[in-house]
């Protein structure tokens, strides 16, 4: 299996210098990366509102090493909150944050990752949109669930993810599917030993199909983060099942992926929302994409054959 190796490598220093200087890299990185800036970025949300999409917005970067990298990562979602007001969106545009990036991994990061991550969800509400917190590797995750619980008592609009190749998800699942939530479920793209997450790709996906029906059967409002065509079609029904109008949840899926899909499911009614990241520190989140589909890995390996 491909997808542990190149996990492993996210994290390597060697290997980011590596793929930084292969030659193909820029050409398969621009086309998960939306661009490395604000002024990059708005264009192609406006370009997604117009086509009836909607977004939510990611600045990458989560190897924060001192608190006033984190305070940078604070500082650029504020950069962002105020560009997005002038755009006058609502909830068309809202954002979604690692707590790493805000400081969660270093002393005291719990109470760190929360003083940084609550002025953006703030201003966030104050321009009509929202937050979701990103989940990453399980031992994050308690921590994670309490910032959102906290945040929730003021900003209850606080979106957070699920990954369904952990154990524990269908528990977390039953307690987030409450009036007013939000909760996206995704596959789950760390590596994680096989003590708390399932390794084999069948059971990740009926985990997957178990957790959305919990969340479409629940009374808060589930984002299905996937691209199989599959899980998609299954989720729909499981919607149905659930008495659910085509408003009453979402699709999510990544910038440059199955963008046709995305046009497909907002024309039929859906609400279909892209993921769009940008920014410099594109690494992790690139290598991830890389980790979770062949098929990226095989353009990746083509496009650095193919240049120099």
């Amino acid at each position: 299996m491909l997808g542990p190796v190149i996990l492993a490598a996210s994290r390597s220093d060697k290997m980011r210098r590596f793929i930084s200087a292969a030659p193909g890299t820029k050409q398969v990185v621009d086309r998960f990366i939306a661009g490395e800036t604000v002024d990059q970025v708005v264009p192609i949300v406006e370009d997604a509102v117009d086509k009836g999409l909607e977004v939510t917005l990611d600045v990458v970067g989560e190897d924060i090493t001192t608190p006033a990298q984190a305070e940078s990562a604070r500082d650029a979602y504020l950069e962002l909150v105020e560009r997005l007001k002038a755009l006058d969106l609502g909830p068309r545009a809202e954002m979604s944050v690692k707590l790493s990036m805000f400081g969660q991994a270093l002393e005291g990061g719990h109470e760190l990752a929360l003083a940084n991550v609550r002025p953006v969800v703030e201003a966030a509400a104050a321009i009509g949109t929202t937050v979701t917190l990103d989940a990453e590797d399980h031992t994050t995750l308690d921590s994670m669930f309490a910032i959102h619980e906290e945040l929730r008592k003021d900003f209850p609009q606080t979106g957070c993810v699920i990954q369904s190749y952990l154990f524990r998800t269908e528990d977390d699942a039953r307690r987030l599917a409450e009036a007013g939530s939000r909760v996206r479920i995704v596959k789950g793209a760390y590596k994680e030993p096989a003590s708390v997450a399932y390794q084999d790709k069948a059971e990740i996906d009926k985990a997957y199909v178990r957790i959305t029906r919990i969340l479409m059967e629940g009374e808060g409002y589930p984002m299905i983060g996937s691209h199989d065509p599959r899980l998609i079609a299954i989720a729909q029904e499981l919607g149905r099942q659930a008495g659910r109008k085509l408003d009453e949840y979402e699709f999510q899926m990544l910038y440059g992926i199955r963008s046709d899909e995305h046009v497909r499911l907002a024309a039929e009614g859906h609400r279909m929302r892209v993921y769009t990241a940008y920014g410099t520190d594109w690494y992790g989140y690139f290598m991830r994409r890389l980790a979770e589909k062949p098929a990226n890995l095989l353009f990746f390996g083509r496009s650095i054959l193919t240049k120099g």
